[in-house]
């Protein structure tokens, strides 16, 4: 025998909330995610992973080697994210690192390998951007937009900063409330 014990009433669901944000928004992630990887396999390039598009572009549209950082500001992520991704693509053989002038700075570049793959990427791209913009057209906001607006928000007050002012006011999960899932 089972039991329904999260809902016990089906007639008093209602749809997730801003307290299931981090989870519902993985959820999308990784089924915008899943859509490109199948079209890599279908592609014959099995592993290759979203993630690393943005800075095979990047790199294939510098004039020499770049920098995290230069990468980081080039794909729009954090230079932690860059530099996890960076150390991916050298361990599946796609870029090369290499000391830079600075002791601290690391030098990327593209393996003949990664650049043989450009064509196929471009392509995918194209079609990618395409099938994006078909997508927020069938959004009432376009996602983009709403990503961009997200994100200059929490740089204005960051999500921790969020959860510990609704602390400090008795609005936690000590108060009996549901637990928030924003990010975590």
């Amino acid at each position: 025998m089972t039991s329904d014990s999260c809902h016990p009433d089906p007639s008093a669901r209602r749809p997730p909330g801003p307290e299931l944000l981090g989870t519902r928004l993985r959820h999308l992630l990784d089924r915008l995610e899943a859509g490109v990887e199948a079209v890599y396999t279908d592609l014959g390039m099995d592993g290759f992973r979203p993630r690393y598009t943005p800075v095979v572009r990047a790199l294939a549209a510098a004039p020499g080697p770049c920098s995290i950082r230069e990468l980081a500001q080039a794909t729009g992520v954090t230079h932690s994210a860059a530099s996890q991704t960076v150390a991916q693509m050298a361990k599946d053989g796609l870029v090369v690192l290499a000391p830079g002038d600075d002791a601290r700075r690391r030098m990327v570049r593209l393996t003949p390998r990664a650049e043989e793959l450009l064509p196929a990427l471009n392509a995918e791209w194209e079609a990618t951007a395409a099938a994006a913009a078909e997508f927020e057209a069938e959004l009432p906001y376009p996602l983009s937009r709403l990503i961009g607006e997200a994100l200059e928000a929490l740089d204005r007050r960051p999500m921790g900063q969020r959860i510990a002012d609704r602390a400090a006011l008795g609005q936690g999960p000590a108060s009996g409330g549901p637990v928030p899932d924003a990010g975590g």
